[in-house]
Parts: structure tokens; sequence; C-alpha cells
């Protein structure tokens, strides 16, 4: 049980980050996100997976809160926490078919040399390439956006 309520906070969290205007608030929001994904490779088994993702992690939320704050203009507007706790509950919604579906195991005949700890180790390298090239593309556009708001007062 304690795995479903971890993915449905996932899945919650990401939806907030992605709807949240305020751009500090969206980063706190992905924050839960990243703590929420190192919790569930702690929960099966894989300590040092969920020890990269949560380094990883926090590299990735410093760049992104500096530049949060830095670039982003306040917004004066309030917005309804109605329109928050709609996504709040299109992201409980959306988990319910992981916490009450399951699917069948298929028997098969197939033996598999690696557990699934072994896997996802594995499967690491790219994950780091591709995080890495998100923080790559993030750098870069804060670099544009540095460059044209000086060009801009020149």
């Amino acid at each position: 049980m304690i795995l479903e309520v971890v993915a449905a906070g996932l899945v919650i969290s990401a939806c907030l980050a992605i709807y949240l205007e305020e751009a500090i608030y969206s980063v706190v929001s992905l924050a839960c996100t990243v703590i929420l994904i190192s919790l569930l490779y702690a929960v099966n088994g894989t300590v040092y997976v969920a020890v990269f993702q949560f380094a990883i992690g926090l590299g990735t939320l410093a760049v992104f809160f500096l530049s949060s704050e830095m670039l982003s203009e306040k917004l004066k507007k309030e917005k309804s926490t109605r329109n928050t706790l709609l996504i709040v509950a299109l992201g409980t919604f959306m988990s319910f078919p992981a916490i009450f579906l399951s699917l069948p195991t298929i028997q098969t005949n197939i033996s598999i040399d690696s557990s699934f700890v072994q896997a996802l180790w594995n499967l690491r390298a790219l994950d780091i390439v591709l995080q890495g090239l998100v923080m790559l593309t993030v750098a870069l556009g804060i670099a544009i956006v540095l460059y044209e708001r000086k060009r801009g007062e020149s």
C-alpha cells in the first residue's frame, strides 16, 4: 500500500510541477517529485540508484531554483485554489488504475539472469546522460535569456 500512495503522490506532484504558473512553486513540486522517485527506488531495494537519483535531482533543482528566482517575473494575479485542487483531484484520478488494477503475471520458461536491482543499475548510464542533457538545455536557455536582456538594455 505504501508504494501506491507514493506513486499517487508522484503523479500529483508531477502534475502540479507542470500546471503551476509561479516558477518557484513548480520547482517545489518538482522537488517533491525527485524525492518521491528516490523513495520508490529505495523501497524497491535499489539504494544506490536512489542516492544517485537524489543527488542528480538536487543539482537539477538548484539550477531550476536559481533560474526561476533570477529570470521569472512575479505574478500579480492570484490563482484560485479551486483550480489547484482540481489538478490534485485529476492527478489522484490518474493514479487510480495503478492503485486498484493489477495485471496478471504471465508464466514463461525464459530465465532472466539479472534481478530488478541489476537491471535498474545497468540502465542508469542512459538516465544520467539524459538528465545531463536536460540540465545543459536549461543552462543554454538561461544564457540566451540573459544575453537578450543585456542586449536589450544596451
